[in-house]
């Protein structure tokens, strides 16, 4: 690839909304035009100091080409040949700012390639009056590294993100991802400081190298920052990892946030308001959107008060369109039950996906393909959102879509939660499951998605309100009078935001709510799975998986088919999710003696 070739595609409905043909071959692709729109959901991928030719590596950043399914292109760094930014992105209809590398002007010096939203973009320009020149929110950070460097720079950004920032002038290249890992990100460094970045590890899995042996991808650590020393040659050496923030402390850019003030102390009236107040704010801030909103809808009390509160304030932001719900699950589902319920009392424009365990099945591998994690539980609940994205892709034009990811962790909203020792045990747990969620629950929601080019948002991850609830007493955060997330349902009650029966409806996960008691989600997939793996398979799971072993037939499954496409990377998660305090041989809650079905079964 020639120094400065920029090699730009527009396709999908984007190419046809700008009347251009769809290009057979690289050589019609780097002569189009690319009419340009504002920022959305994207893949991000970079190269610095690679020894192989540019043109055949970027061909990996195609496998996540579905991050951003309208638009695309590569651009090598002047005066760096063996540096290169590719870019997949979600179009917007705006004919604004957005493609990338995003450069302006005033920093000619500054690369910048992020996957997110920065909630507090505009309140930041204000505050510093930085002259912007695109309308686009990411531009907030190469203002605030240039006014003040890349430590307080992170600590500013109230979002969700992932990015790579390259500084020609002073020879650096810096990652960030935000504090849970909403956006993901990958990196790849080489003993001979060869380093490859991408959204998703599928684009790094077949990149070429000068070492012989095989280098380890690694997930780039959520809250953190990585500073690097970019050499003439285009390698790099790491001069710092350092975290910019924890869950637990309170973020440096609150100074900055739209919620008005918070009331003092811990009366439990005040507590009950600030809650309110914050997840409310929290709400608001994500409606930052110029395509249609949606939301996902289990009838859980989680997805539930996020419906109910998008719903609320997009009538009051007096948006043009009703907000559209997605459910999945059987007829007799409780899931299924519970979202019509909830969607007649909020008035969401309501669509059911109808889910059968044969169409489950047939989706695994490509589930097990697009997650890169043989999680059982991951691999269990991400069916059914993998084929209700599929749904919304496919039938709607609801593109932002939002979730009800992070409570169950941030609340205590497991049903082992009962069995904590303490409340001290209780508060600690919670704090690790919010710390190990880009392995879990946000991997799912995010890769289940975007597989389809959705946009998530996930209010319940929002940095100030997250602090907070972690704030409070310890005490006040455990399940009380045998319902779990007891403080966050009082919190809502009697303000018929939602049905009394949805707000304190036991906690029933999504992969086992999508289908009835009397023959539940998993013991389906454990039969399938028995006719596919035998004994002496399973007698040999520990010489062949000797990381995570799986212990079930139903693990050693997802493990084969994982080894299948990502030979050797298991470590891309430490442990299998698995409940605490309680004797249990499989994450299904419903295999607890502590289950309480739901009456409407």
């Amino acid at each position: 690839m020639e120094e400065g070739l920029v090699i730009t595609f527009l396709y999908g409905r984007a190419g046809q909304a700008a009347g251009l043909p769809a290009p057979r071959c690289w050589s019609q692709a780097s002569t189009l035009c690319l009419r340009v729109y504002r920022r959305k959901m994207c893949g991000i991928w970079a190269l610095f100091g690679s020894n192989e030719c540019l043109s055949v590596q970027c061909t990996n950043a195609m496998k996540i080409a579905h991050r951003g399914p309208d638009a695309f292109r590569f651009e090598n760094v002047n005066g760096f040949t063996s540096c290169c930014f590719g870019f997949h992105r979600l179009a917007v209809v705006d004919q604004l700012y957005g493609m990338q590398p995003l450069r302006v002007k005033k920093f000619p010096y500054l690369w910048l390639c992020y996957n997110g939203e920065i909630y507090n973009h505009k309140r930041l320009r204000e505050a510093f009056e930085f002259d912007y020149q695109t309308k686009m929110d990411g531009e907030i950070l190469l203002h605030l590294y240039d006014c003040f460097g890349i430590e307080k720079m992170v600590t500013l950004l109230d979002g969700v993100f992932a990015f790579i920032l390259l500084d020609t002038a002073n020879r650096k290249v810096f990652l960030g991802r935000d504090t849970y890992g909403v956006r993901p990100m990958f990196k790849l460094l080489t003993d001979d400081n060869f380093l490859a970045v991408c959204s998703e590890a599928k684009g790094l899995t077949h990149i070429t190298h000068s070492m012989s042996e095989p280098v380890k991808i690694t997930p780039f650590p959520p809250g953190h920052f990585e500073v690097f020393d970019l050499k003439l040659s285009g390698k790099v050496e790491s001069m710092k990892l350092d975290r910019f923030h924890s869950c637990t402390d309170e973020p440096h850019h609150a100074p900055y946030d739209s919620a008005v003030e918070l009331g003092k102390g811990f009366a439990l009236e005040t507590v009950k308001a600030n809650i309110r107040i914050l997840f409310e704010n929290a709400v608001r801030k994500r409606l930052m959107a110029h395509r249609r909103i949606g939301c996902l809808l289990s009838g859980g009390l989680d997805s539930s008060l996020v419906a109910a509160t998008l719903v609320k304030l997009a009538k009051d932001k007096e948006l043009q369109y009703p907000i559209q719900t997605f459910s999945i699950g059987a007829e007799d589902s409780p899931d299924a039950i519970a979202a019509r319920k909830v969607a007649a009392h909020i008035g969401s424009e309501h669509f059911e996906v109808n889910f059968t365990p044969e169409e489950g099945i047939k989706a695994l591998e490509e589930v097990i393909v697009h997650l890169e994690s043989y999680d059982i539980t991951t691999v269990r609940a991400s069916v059914g959102m993998y084929l209700v994205s599929k749904f919304i892709r496919e039938k709607t034009d609801s593109v932002v879509i939002f979730s009800g990811e992070g409570s169950d962790e941030l609340t205590q909203g497991y049903i082992y939660f009962h069995k904590a020792p303490s409340p001290k045990a209780a508060a600690e747990d919670s704090v690790r499951l919010m710390k190990e969620l880009y392995m879990f629950d946000v991997l799912r929601a995010d890769r289940t998605t975007a597989a389809h080019g959705l946009e998530l948002r996930v209010p319940f991850l929002d940095h100030r309100f997250t602090a907070y609830y972690l704030s409070l007493p310890e005490e006040m955060r455990v399940p009380k009078d045998g319902v779990e997330k007891h403080l966050l349902r009082e919190a809502f009650r009697g303000l018929n935001l939602l049905p009394d029966e949805i707000l304190w409806r036991p906690k029933e996960a999504f992969s086992d709510g999508m289908t009835s008691t009397k023959k539940s989600w998993y013991a389906i997939l454990q039969d399938h799975i028995e006719s596919e793996i035998n004994d002496s398979q399973l007698e040999k799971a520990a010489k062949l998986y000797p990381h995570n072993t799986p212990a079930t037939k139903e693990g050693f499954y997802y493990r084969q088919v994982f080894e299948k496409h990502y030979p050797g990377r298991s470590e891309w998660i430490s442990h299998y999710w698995m409940p605490r305090w309680i004797k249990a041989a499989d994450p299904s809650a419903r295999t607890l003696s502590i289950y309480k079905p739901d009456k409407d079964e």
